[in-house]
């Protein structure tokens, strides 16, 4: 299934919930448009459509054609080069005032947004937000936290606490120690997450380098530039939220301070010390016994989560690199060689671009479009098919 089309089918079965809710009035038009991630005028169109052809109305037929109104790349350039010659360090208001005298036909908006593109004219600041505390979620499933914690969680030894837990009820979907946090055990945490209970609306966390880019350090992460975890969360549907202040993870920092109190003391009692043990009582018995006491019921009854069907997980979230196959049919990947094996659809690789995907747990795989060609062990030898479908 092509990436757009899993969107699109994500799309109406989260229509499906929010309208449920909707219609029953356990949400109001504003909640259910944050469960589908649009603004409230446009879930209101999404009704009118829905009422009037069903869940085929809500089909975004844009995504299937090149929009007639689009602006040739000429009159692009030609507007970028009239500004540059005669017009440079000109407000865009006021070149669209000489660009309209001039039989322009565009809108100030048009005009400005392409200057800026062009990095012609800077962007305004935004003002300031009137700050207010944060609503929870009204629904599980609607946005999911996750952060990580450096702590000394056994004697001489300190461990990154990587925990995923639900806005709406604080209930902990995964908990797990690691050495250092960064991509693969983020990855980690949202698989265990959809898998237990299904895919997600919102991923909210703070500004680490492994969620966003940031020009500068405190500055905006660029919503653009995706770093590997993004990409997988784009891939998915997911949107990512970030986090500008400690206020903001308050409920994150809370959390964290009672597992620094409790969880040190408990892992004492149980005689651990090392990270496999430890983890193993994370699964077995802490989180449990944490949710138990501190989840709180969600604000509406209902889920955001839906099943997921995009097909196998350990593909989707991973880390892609994109490579060109050597003249030996092989790929150079951070100073190993993958060997493509020989198959029937084709004798060769030789030149062709692929993606080499690093899973969560190491392994490797090539992929030629979608069409899998190998799967490596994390060193780089080539998976047996039969030892594979075994595993």
């Amino acid at each position: 299934m092509r990436r757009t089309e899993l969107l699109q089918e994500i799309r109406k079965m989260r229509f499906e919930e929010a309208y449920g809710g909707w219609d029953s009035g356990r949400l109001t038009q504003s909640e259910a448009a944050s469960l589908l991630g649009v603004c409230e005028r446009t879930f209101r169109r999404y009704l009118s459509r829905y009422e009037a052809r069903g869940l085929e109305g809500l089909i975004d037929r844009r995504l299937e054609q090149v929009s007639h109104k689009k602006a040739p790349v000429d009159e692009v350039f030609n507007l970028t080069q009239q500004y540059r010659a005669r017009h440079l360090g000109w407000s865009a208001k006021h070149f669209y005032a000489w660009y309209h005298k001039g039989g322009g036909v565009r809108s100030y908006s048009w005009v400005k947004n392409r200057l800026q593109e062009a990095k012609l004219v800077p962007k305004a600041k935004g003002r300031g937000a009137h700050r207010k505390r944060r609503d929870r979620a009204p629904l599980p499933g609607l946005m999911i936290h996750q952060d990580g914690s450096n702590h000394e969680w056994v004697a001489g030894q300190r461990w990154d606490l990587i925990v995923t837990m639900d806005d709406a009820t604080n209930e902990h979907y995964s908990m797990f120690f690691v050495e250092q946090e960064g991509t693969q055990s983020s990855l980690l945490g949202v698989k265990e997450v959809i898998e237990s209970r299904g895919l997600f609306s919102n991923f909210y966390s703070d500004r680490g380098s492994h969620y966003w880019h940031t020009a500068e350090a405190g500055g905006k992460v660029d919503k653009k530039n995706l770093t590997q975890f993004g990409q997988a969360m784009q891939r998915l549907g997911i949107e990512m939220i970030a986090a500008y202040s400690p206020q903001a993870r308050g409920r994150s920092e809370r959390m964290f301070r009672t597992h620094q109190d409790r969880l040190p003391r408990e892992l004492a009692l149980a005689g651990i010390t090392d990270m496999a043990a430890a983890n193993r009582y994370l699964r077995q018995s802490y989180r449990a016994a944490f949710n138990a006491e501190f989840m709180q019921p969600a604000m509406e009854e209902g889920s955001a989560f839906i099943a997921w069907i995009g097909g196998p997980l350990e593909d989707i979230l991973c880390e892609r690199f994109e490579r060109q196959v050597g003249a030996d049919n092989c790929v150079s990947f951070e100073g190993k060689k993958l060997q493509i094996p020989a198959e029937r659809h084709r004798c060769h690789y030789v030149k062709a671009k692929v993606s080499v995907l690093r899973r969560i747990d190491g392994a490797l795989a090539i992929f030629h479009g979608p069409r899998k060609l190998a799967d490596y062990e994390p060193d780089g030898r080539l998976c047996s098919p039969e030892l594979k479908a075994v595993a």
